[in-house]
């Protein structure tokens, strides 16, 4: 029984030493970059504890006057005196001694102790390194895959942690600033705004919001644990996540920092009436908080462009450029590539419209849908919406035709790292048909070796991770197979369409992306809408009739007809209409080239005459013999 424990608990312990090690083979560069944040937090620590007014290992305050003393305190450095504390201080010397009252002059030795930079509080570096640990521990819970709804980036934590250092020296130092040092004051200094700013625009809102805990609790605990400053932050942070979130153009940011900078106002107005303050101060705070909120603004402006090409994020305003339908792989693809073009901007319609549906990030989805297919630019004829006469593939075996196909996502991905595609888009265009089997040569192939492999004919992909990403597979799938359904009404293409969208479920190709099956549905009707206006029905013109069943006589009147209505002239008579030496003018009444309307003049019959000598003439002759 002993035995069985014992191998048990081994057993135990080298899945848990082995999972650990798995994790920091999988995690090491996030695993080195919060050890060299934590260890910059805990210099700025160190410094603002070399130079803050305290004394190691205990506090002035506790002391009095009279008080009987619980411990007995060195002077480890000799300190002469001065004009501010007229007392000297001899190494070694006892300033109070346990079990005796303090007197008068001990305790102005203490305060000239606890002023002197030469003397570190310990207690308070202590406090504020395991402050910082606690720290790391929430931003490690915070920022996993459950709670920000996706894998974060490295890049992403890179930003964030050069952002907490940079919060957490401001606050730890400014309040050595004489005009700083009320919580106040201090907190027109804390550039949270500007954070978030470039969080919320670079990766998202969530993970603004996020980050707004981690950098409250930084605030909290580089200012000795004041609430004012930290609840202020927490306040400023979490409405410019919010004021950004439908942001287009980079001029709303402009907008974006005259609301911040009135928030921040309010919110100061706020926290003064909670912590009962007085406003007789408030003549340099609250301009201040509010050119912190404003100017915020302004430098994200200016710290975009170098940022969003350093981290080649996709930001709003990057997915905005790449939005415009003129850059040159897009007009290579319109030219080249008709048909994928065709298909790609359809895509994108029904993307788009399934992800503001579902609350999606629809412009992702677009943008990934635009690009998803540059991978044929290098082939277009291999691909059937390019084809206007013979298909390629029927001089190819299934295999290598297959080949052909699975090619265009491997040189998609080299053609969006050569444009220095966004990381999230880049996804897209590798996810679009996930490891999905191409159904139609697996079958040509299977009719002639019935053990052919369907890994053979599968995609080299992996299935989507994202919502935006499986939208994008979805509307790829249901724009190339409606084009084959015949009479597209909406109750057909909305059984068809859930007939595509349950075979990718049944192909496990959702199962990583988060899409619930109510949002399967929602997607589904956005789809049919989006088809069903494109499949639209119109009403037939009069005398309209069917090109392929068209007499060549019909041609000609259609010609005559068209030709008519290019010319100012509202009657068709031919010359031949007309005998020789005769005045007056003969229409023949059964003659299909004649059209009757309201007026003509005899100037347009004399120009109609001189143009078109010979035309009745050989129609009566014909009549004549038969």
């Amino acid at each position: 029984m002993n035995k069985n424990q014992n191998s048990d608990e081994k057993s135990f312990i080298s899945f848990f030493l082995k999972s650990i090690g798995n994790f920091v083979k999988r995690s090491w560069g996030v695993i080195l970059l919060f050890i060299l944040t934590f260890m910059a937090s805990t210099a700025v620590v160190y410094f603002k504890a070399t130079t803050t007014e305290t004394v190691a290992s205990y506090a002035v305050n506790e002391y009095e006057v009279g008080q009987i003393s619980d411990r007995t305190i060195f002077a480890t450095k000799s300190m002469s005196a001065d004009e501010t504390y007229p007392v000297s201080i001899e190494e070694g010397e006892k300033i109070i001694r346990k079990g005796f009252p303090i007197t008068e002059v001990e305790l102005l030795k203490l305060q000239k102790m606890a002023d002197s930079p030469a003397y570190i509080d310990y207690r308070a570096f202590c406090n504020n390194v395991l402050f910082l640990l606690v720290i790391a521990v929430l931003w490690i819970v915070l920022f996993n895959p459950v709670i920000l709804g996706r894998t974060v980036l490295m890049k992403e934590l890179i930003l964030e942690s050069i952002l907490f250092v940079l919060v957490y020296f401001v606050v730890s130092f400014g309040s050595k600033v004489v005009i700083f040092q009320d919580a106040f004051a201090l907190s027109s200094l804390i550039p949270s705004s500007l954070c978030i700013f470039l969080v919320a625009v670079l990766f998202g809102q969530r993970a603004a919001f996020i980050f707004s805990f981690v950098i409250t609790m930084g605030v909290l605990g580089a200012n000795d644990f004041q609430i004012v400053p930290a609840f202020f932050t927490l306040a400023t942070s979490i409405s410019a996540a919010r004021i950004v979130r439908k942001i287009e153009r980079r001029i709303d940011l402009v907008f974006a920092s005259i609301l911040q900078a009135m928030l921040s106002a309010v919110f100061m107005v706020i926290i003064k009436v909670i912590f009962n303050s007085d406003f007789n101060k408030m003549l340099f705070v609250f301009p201040s908080v509010a050119f912190n909120g404003f100017i915020s603004g302004i430098l994200v402006l200016g710290l975009l462009t170098p940022l969003e090409y350093i981290l080649n994020t996709a930001s709003v305003f990057r997915l905005m450029d790449l939005n415009d339908q003129n850059t040159p792989i897009l007009r290579k693809m319109q030219i080249t590539a008709g048909g994928t073009y065709s298909h790609s901007m359809m895509v994108a319609n029904l993307a788009e419209t399934a992800c503001k549906e579902i609350g999606a990030n629809s412009l992702l989805a677009r943008i990934g849908a635009y690009y998803h297919d540059i991978g044929k630019l290098d082939q277009p004829e291999y691909f059937v919406e390019n084809q206007a006469g013979e298909n390629k593939h029927n001089d190819l075996n299934p295999s290598l035709s297959a080949s052909v196909i699975k090619s265009h996502v491997k040189r998609g991905i080299e053609k969006a790292y050569q444009l220095r595609l966004p990381k999230q888009v880049i996804d897209i265009i590798a996810e679009h048909h996930g490891n999905s089997v191409i159904a139609y040569f697996y079958n040509e192939a299977k009719k002639k070796d019935p053990s052919v492999a369907p890994e053979d004919f599968s995609y080299p992909g992996n299935p989507p991770v994202s919502k935006e990403s499986a939208v994008v597979m979805l509307a790829d799938t249901v724009e190339a197979a409606c084009r084959t359904l015949e009479k597209p009404s909406v109750p057909r293409l909305d059984k068809f369409i859930q007939t595509l969208i349950t075979g990718k479920i049944e192909g496990h190709q959702l199962e990583k992306c988060g899409l619930t099956f109510g949002e399967l549905t929602v997607i589904k009707d956005s789809f049919v809408q989006v088809m069903a206006s494109f499949y639209h029905s119109r009403t037939k013109y009069p005398n309209q009739k069917d090109p392929d069943e068209a007499s060549p006589k019909t041609e000609e009147t259609n010609t005559a007809e068209k030709q008519k209505e290019e010319s100012p002239s509202v009657l068709v008579v031919d010359s031949d209409a007309i005998g020789e030496g005769n005045n007056e003018v003969t229409i023949a009444e059964n003659d299909d080239s004649i059209v009757e309307q309201d007026f003509v003049s005899d100037e347009e019959i004399a120009d109609i005459y001189e143009e078109e000598p010979d035309v009745v003439d050989s129609e009566e002759e014909d009549k004549k013999n038969e």
